[in-house]
C-alpha cells in the first residue's frame, strides 16, 4: 500500500478515504497505489445518481433514515438495481430485497453457510510509516477532501484492528491469507515474513481457530534470498509463497526475474516442492499506466510468457497468478471494453487463460484480486468477459477468490457482486463461455472458497462454515450484528481528482 507515483503523477491522483457511507459499493475506481486510477466515468456518475434516487424513494418504505438504508443490506441490494439500470441486467436482485427486511434476512440466511476463502488480503504493520503515502494523504486534505480534513494522518485504517473489522465482522469471509509486496527498499515493505506469520497467529488466537493463513515473500536475486527461504521453511511453514517478477511493484527494481529462469528459479522450486509448500502466488499485470516508461527495464516481467515453461517443467508446483495478469488499463475504460468486443481478447488475461490449452498444463490458477473489483464497477460486461474467459481457459476449479481488502474496504460488496453476477447470454453464445450460475451453485461456490480450500489442503470439514461456528470469532460476529452494527461503507485509496 505504498506508491510509485512521481511528482507529475501526483497531480493525477490523490489519496481519499470515503467515510460518509453514501454508497454501499464504490462508484469510482480506488487504486491501491500500484496504478493510476481512471477518471470517474459517465456511467459511474449515473449509478451514483440512481443509488441516491432509490435511497430517497425506498428508505422511508423500509422505515429507515436515508443513511441507515444505504448502510443496510437493503441499500446494497438497491445499489445492484441501480447498476442494472445503467449497465443492463447484469446482477440478479429481487425488488423485495430493497424494501423488505424479511426478504433481506431470508437471503442472508440462504448464504449463511457459504464458505468464503479470501486468498488476497492485506494490512500494514503497526509501525509502518512510508512518507510517500502519508504525503499524498496530507495533500488530499489540503485540496479539500472533506473526509480527510481534520483527520489525523495515520495508517490506522490499514492496520490489524480495522482489517479484522472490515474483513471478518463486516463481511461473510470465513478464512483468508495475509499477503505482502516485495520492495527494493525494506522500509516500503508493509509486512515482512515474520510479521505475516505473527499477524496470522494474532488473528487465530483471537478467533480460537485457523481463520488466517500467511504467505512468505521470496525475492530472487537478492543477497541471501535462498537462505531466507530455508529459514522460512524451517521455522514458519507458510501456506504459500508470494513473489513479484517485476521485483518491486512501486518503482523500477534491481531484482526482476523470470519464472522460467532455470539457474535462478529452479533451485527454489526444488526446495519448496521437497518441503511440501508448493503453491507460488505471483503478481502479474497491474502496472502503472505509463509502465513502458516508468518501468522501462522491468515491465516485460509482468507478462505471463515465462509461465508456460515453468508450469510444464514443475507440474508439482501450483502457480497462482494474482490479478489474473490484467494488463494496465492504458486506454479509457470504454475503449478497453470496445477492444474486447472487437477482438475477443483482454491483455494479458487472454494469454494466461490460453496456457493450459496450448501447453497441456493443469497447475495454473487465476486470482481475482483488484481485477474483479475495479472492472465490475466500471464495466460489468468487461468483468463478465474476463470471468468467462478464465473459467473457459483454466477451468472453473482454477479461479480463486481474492478481494485485495482491506484496501477497498469491506469485501462484502465484492462477494455480493459475484453471487449476483452472470455472463450475458450473447457472450456465452459468441465465445463459448459457460454461465456462472446461481450464487450457491458449484461454479461460484468454487470460486468464492472451495477452490482455494482444496488448493491449500483443507479437510472436508474445514471447508464448511459449520466447522467455525463455535469459535470466538463467530461469537464476536453474532454479538456485533445483534447489537445493530452496520458496515461503514468506507472506501480507501487513490482517486482521479478530475471529473469523468
Amino acid at each position: 500500500m505504498t506508491t510509485w507515483f512521481t511528482a507529475e503523477q501526483r497531480r493525477q491522483a490523490e489519496f481519499h478515504v470515503d467515510r460518509d457511507g453514501r454508497f454501499p459499493l464504490p462508484t469510482r475506481v480506488f487504486s491501491n497505489g500500484e496504478y493510476l486510477p481512471s477518471k470517474q466515468t459517465d456511467e459511474q456518475k449515473a449509478v451514483e445518481r440512481a443509488i441516491e434516487r432509490l435511497a430517497d424513494e425506498l428508505a422511508a418504505k423500509a422505515g429507515l433514515e436515508r443513511r441507515g438504508f444505504l448502510r443496510s443490506a437493503l441499500g446494497l441490494a438497491a445499489s445492484f438495481v441501480a447498476m442494472n439500470s445503467v449497465y443492463g441486467e447484469m446482477f440478479s436482485v429481487a425488488a423485495a430485497e430493497t424494501t423488505d427486511g424479511a426478504a433481506s434476512a431470508d437471503r442472508a440466511r440462504a448464504y449463511a453457510d457459504q464458505f468464503i476463502f479470501d486468498g488476497h488480503l492485506h494490512f500494514v504493520h503497526d509501525e509502518y510509516n512510508f512518507a510517500g503515502l502519508l504525503g499524498l494523504r496530507e495533500r488530499g486534505a489540503a485540496l479539500g477532501n472533506e473526509a480527510l480534513i481534520g483527520k489525523p494522518v495515520t495508517f490506522a485504517d490499514f492496520q490489524f484492528d480495522n482489517f479484522v473489522n472490515e474483513v471478518f465482522l463486516d463481511s461473510d469471509t470465513t478464512v483468508g491469507i495475509i499477503s505482502t509486496a516485495t520492495a527494493d527498499d525494506p522500509k516500503n515493505v508493509f509486512l515482512d515474513n515474520d510479521q505475516m506469520r505473527d499477524g496470522a497467529v494474532r488473528m487465530n488466537t483471537l478467533a480460537g481457530s485457523k481463520r488466517l493463513l500467511s504467505h512468505a515473500a521470496f525475492e530472487p536475486g537478492k543477497p541471501g534470498w535462498l537462505d531466507e527461504v530455508d529459514r522460512v521453511i524451517e521455522t514458519m511453514r507458510p501456506a504459500s509463497w508470494k513473489g513479484y517478477t517485476v521485483g518491486d511493484p512501486l518503482s523500477p527494481s534491481n531484482f526482476p526475474y523470470r519464472l522460467d529462469d532455470e539457474k535462478l528459479m529452479y533451485p527454489f522450486y526444488e526446495k519448496i516442492q521437497q518441503a511440501g509448500i508448493n503453491t507460488v502466488c505471483i503478481h502479474k499485470g497491474l502496472l502503472p499506466t505509463d509502465y513502458q516508461e516508468s518501468f522501462r527495464s522491468t515491465w516485460r516481467h509482468a507478462m505471463v510468457d515465462d509461465l508456460p515453461k515453468a508450469a510444464k517443467d514443475w507440474p508439482g508446483i501450483n502457480f497462482a497468478i494474482y490479478h489474473s495478469a490484467l494488463k494496465p488499463v492504458d486506454i479509457p475504460p470504454a475503449e478497453h471494453l470496445a477492444r474486447f468486443e472487437r477482438t475477443g481478447r483482454i491483455d494479458w488475461v487472454s494469454d494466461l487463460a490460453e496456457i493450459p490449452g496450448r501447453y497441456g498444463v493443469s497447475n495454473v490458477y487465476a486470482d481475482l484480486g483488484t481485477t474483479f473489483a475495479t472492472s465490475v464497477i466500471t464495466h460489468p460486461r468487461h468483468a463478465a468477459a474476463l470471468l468467462g474467459m478464465l473459467v473457459k481457459g483454466l477451468g472453473a476449479d482454477k479461479v480463486l477468490w481474492g478481494s485485495d481488502a482491506v484496501w477497498y474496504g469491506s469485501p462484502q460488496w465484492q462477494i455480493e457482486a459475484l453471487r449476483r453476477f452472470e455472463v450475458p447470454e450473447d457472450l456465452q453464445r459468441r465465445h463459448g463461455y459457460a454461465p456462472l450460475g446461481d450464487g450457491r451453485g458449484p461454479v461460484k461456490a468454487g470460486i468464492l472458497g472451495l477452490n482455494s480450500a482444496r488448493l491449500y489442503g483443507f479437510s472436508p470439514a474445514e471447508q464448511t462454515v459449520a466447522h467455525y461456528a463455535d469459535d470466538r470469532l463467530s461469537e464476536y460476529r453474532r454479538q456485533y450484528r445483534a447489537a445493530g452494527a452496520v458496515p461503514s461503507n468506507t472506501a480507501y485509496g487513490f482517486i482521479h481528482p478530475e471529473a469523468g
